[in-house]
């Protein structure tokens, strides 16, 4: 590979796009995650407000998309992404399927975090007269935000690599670089150069969360 001026272009074109599928589909995907994880634990059989068919239903239905491999959810979701985005190529493309295929990840991340709340917490909260939607906003939330956090840093990093995924199928960013000159060109050099770039970009991701989540815990100060 030559590494003139329009690879590295290309190079830093990749990780511009990299970044916008990754985070803009983690945000909105944590849009639709949070509230679904919510409702998960709060209308469990043991929840603030038990509503046991709805929280079954809502789990089920959660269970199978994330069921489905990335690769097919890519395929299948081609008609939903062109109506939405009017492409399926490039990484704006690439947005809906990751969102779809995060968000019910992200959900099951919340109910995990919610329900390492201490119950007596709760339990004050509404023995003090809190309505559901304060224990909410003023317990669970603030309670859970330290592993809410370490959750983040695991969910945006899985679709870290569900983005270079992509790349097979017309997306964009740095698994698109790696799968067109890497592997199909079989230009070694370039694939190694990427994969070292999506290992670096992990590991800030990484180290970024857990130092926020360690700011955020109340336990150890």
């Amino acid at each position: 590979m030559v590494w003139d001026g329009t690879t590295l272009e290309m190079i830093k074109n990749g990780i511009l796009e990299t970044l916008f599928m990754v985070f803009g589909s983690s945000m909105i995907a944590y849009l639709i995650g949070i509230p679904l994880g919510i409702i998960l634990v709060v209308t469990d059989t043991d929840g603030i407000h038990p509503i046991p068919a709805l929280q079954k239903l809502l789990g089920l239905i959660i269970n199978l998309i994330r069921s489905v491999p990335f690769i097919i959810l890519l395929l299948v979701m081609i008609p939903v992404t062109r109506a939405i985005v009017g492409t399926t190529l490039g990484a704006k493309a690439v947005i809906p399927p990751l969102v779809a295929a995060a968000a019910p990840y992200i959900a099951r991340m919340v109910e995990s975090s919610f329900k390492e709340v201490d119950a007596g917490v709760i339990e004050a909260a509404k023995s003090m007269g809190a309505t559901t939607w304060q224990i909410i906003w003023k317990v669970l939330l603030p309670e859970a935000k330290p592993s809410l956090l370490v959750g983040a840093a695991i969910s945006i990093t899985t679709i870290l690599g569900y983005s270079a995924m992509a790349g097979f199928v017309g997306g964009g960013g740095l698994g698109a670089i790696a799968i067109n000159y890497g592997y199909y060109r079989y230009q070694t050099d370039m694939m190694l150069v990427t994969v070292v770039i999506l290992v670096i970009i992990v590991q800030i991701i990484q180290e970024t969360w857990m130092k926020l989540s360690k700011i955020s815990d109340k336990r150890i100060r």
